[in-house]
């Protein structure tokens, strides 16, 4: 099938996956459904095949060859329905050392079932690509004019910029990220990520067997409770029974780690690990992850928020926003080829909401407070941690929401910018 692309909206992924063409036989680019995969994909195929049409799906369970070997690249899409399409396509790059051939998309990792079907990795033929929610600097929401790699090269330059009020920075939370609510209107924004919800309960959840429903909301509301926070398993249960009546309870450590799974096969969950290199006391350092939902606007969805009621509660605000700085973070340091973590001394109480880590092996502190009046709480935090650190980061800054500024500090040498500034 020919592809005819309409209006479409550049992502930091498509250098990356241009490059990957170049590298692999194929390319497997995976993420939550709705993140745009299909439609970006699409950008960089010249022919596709959509296994979720019934017709092509019943083609390709009777013989690969009706559906594949169009003009390359050649997009399938949601090749999980039909697993056995993996192998056959590595062998296909096995005897053919043309490189850019296939891109694979899905939105669900396999099950422990259909992985028994598979029965090579595909290494070093099938290359993978994580994509994830857009940025504000993809949707168009953030200027650029503060950049990562100009402040870890330290040559960010001052400058103005118009930030938004309070009320459209609540509002790009509730819409999040999803490509199809970036013009939506804003009364609207919200029914995107609730639908996101109910598809979970309804369908998504139940891939390989019947799990609860009331118990799978259960946990989507405690872990948007938790959204941003260190919350182990035993912490998730013992909030479901706060919160649920008897039938609701989630009970058991299995039960939970089995609803965690599902999500995380569904690329819904995004932990943040810890960050423990360089610092003096390193047996003080916590190793429990920050969760998060793949997009801030699913927690609001799971906890039924708007921004009218974000603003009437800034504590909750204040952790959404954290969040939405977070997954542009990460998008932008993956993009670099870096990594997200956070940072945390048990003893001291000492935290850092967001460590970069460069390709390079340099390494960025960050702040972010919703409001310029924790500023200099921030600037104290960073410079505590930095004073412990072996290795001093290289650079620092504060990302808040409404600051009118991309400065750096002349007495600390942090940076401070609003995120609706920032790109990778």
């Amino acid at each position: 099938m020919k592809i005819v692309m309409e209006e479409y909206l550049p992502r930091l992924l498509d250098e990356k996956l241009d490059e990957y063409l170049k590298v692999f036989g194929a390319l497997s680019v995976e993420g939550p459904k709705w993140c745009g995969k299909t439609w970006t994909s699409s950008k960089h195929a010249q022919s596709a095949v959509y296994f979720d049409d019934e017709e092509t799906k019943e083609k390709a369970l009777l013989d690969l060859e009706l559906v594949l070997n169009e003009e390359a690249p050649e997009l399938v899409d949601e090749w999980h329905l039909v697993p056995k399409v993996w192998d056959r396509i590595r062998r296909k790059c096995d005897e053919d050392s043309r490189k850019g051939k296939y891109i694979l998309t899905c939105s669900t990792e396999l099950n422990d079932d259909a992985k028994k079907t598979i029965f090579h990795s595909g290494a070093g033929r099938i290359g993978k690509i994580k994509m994830y929610t857009m940025s504000l600097y993809e949707s168009g929401d953030s200027t650029g004019d503060a950049s990562l790699l100009a402040m870890l090269e330290g040559n960010q330059k001052n400058v103005n910029v118009k930030v938004p009020e309070l009320i459209e920075i609540a509002r790009l939370i509730i819409r999040g990220g999803w490509p199809s609510n970036i013009k939506v209107s804003p009364k609207n924004v919200g029914l995107i990520p609730k639908s996101y919800i109910e598809s979970i309960l309804d369908k998504d959840m139940n891939d390989d067997k019947k799990r609860d429903k009331n118990k799978m909301r259960m946990l989507l509301r405690s872990l948007a409770r938790n959204e941003g926070a260190i919350a182990s398993n035993q912490t998730l249960i013992k909030d479901t029974q706060e919160y649920a009546n008897e039938d609701e309870f989630i009970e058991s450590r299995i039960t939970v780690s089995d609803y965690l799974d599902v999500l995380d096969r569904l690329h819904l969950i995004e932990n943040q690990e810890s960050y423990r290199e360089g610092y003096r006391s390193r047996e003080r350092v916590g190793k429990s992850p920050k969760r998060h939902l793949t997009d801030p606007s699913l927690a609001c969805a799971a906890l039924n928020l708007t921004a009218e009621k974000l603003l009437k509660d800034l504590n909750t605000f204040g952790f959404m926003f954290e969040s939405l700085v977070e997954r542009d973070l990460r998008i932008y340091i993956e993009h670099l080829g870096g990594h997200l973590y956070h940072f945390r001394d048990n003893v001291t109480g000492l935290e850092v909401d967001s460590i970069l880590e460069f390709a390079n092996g340099d390494y960025a502190a960050v702040e972010i407070k919703l409001g310029y009046n924790k500023v200099e709480e921030a600037k104290k935090e960073l410079l505590k941690f930095s004073a412990n650190m072996i290795v001093k980061p290289k650079f620092m800054c504060i990302i808040t929401a409404n600051f009118s500024s991309v400065v750096k500090d002349t007495e600390t040498g942090i940076y401070i910018l609003p995120i609706t500034a920032l790109k990778p």
